[in-house]
């Protein structure tokens, strides 16, 4: 089990820091997909603040997975984005659908690995 984590940790901790300084460097053109998903990545590029800032979490949660400090945080701050990029590649771009599993699913299974870290998070205290 320790082997699966440490391998989901960096494959994991590797994408999301290549797809955030690919971003940030504009290193990679922009992958081919449909009119909805062009449209709606556009709408994102316009708000100025978004893409910005879910690819920053992206490169700090990155560096948090690939050496191994704060993962039990950086999952519960990349939760939101997994599911973002789970969901939207589902009714947008269901080419990607491969990607957004593994990103969503080895999310959840980095939580299941580390849940004795958040078990206090849903006791009473009273």
């Amino acid at each position: 089990m320790k082997i699966a984590i440490i391998i989901i940790r960096s494959l994991l901790g590797l994408l999301f820091l290549f797809t955030s300084i690919s971003f940030f460097l504009h290193l990679a053109p922009e992958p081919a997909s449909n009119e909805n998903f062009k449209a709606f990545n556009a709408g994102l590029m316009v708000s100025t603040y978004l893409i910005p800032l879910a690819k920053s979490l992206e490169f700090l949660c990155g560096l948090s997975f690939v050496s191994g400090r704060y993962v039990t945080l950086a999952n519960l701050i990349i939760l939101p984005v997994t599911l973002n990029i789970l969901l939207i590649n589902f009714f947008l771009n269901p080419e990607n659908m491969p990607i957004a599993l593994f990103v969503f699913l080895g999310n959840l299974f980095l939580i299941y690995s580390h849940w004795g870290n958040y078990k206090s998070l849903f006791v009473a205290k009273g």
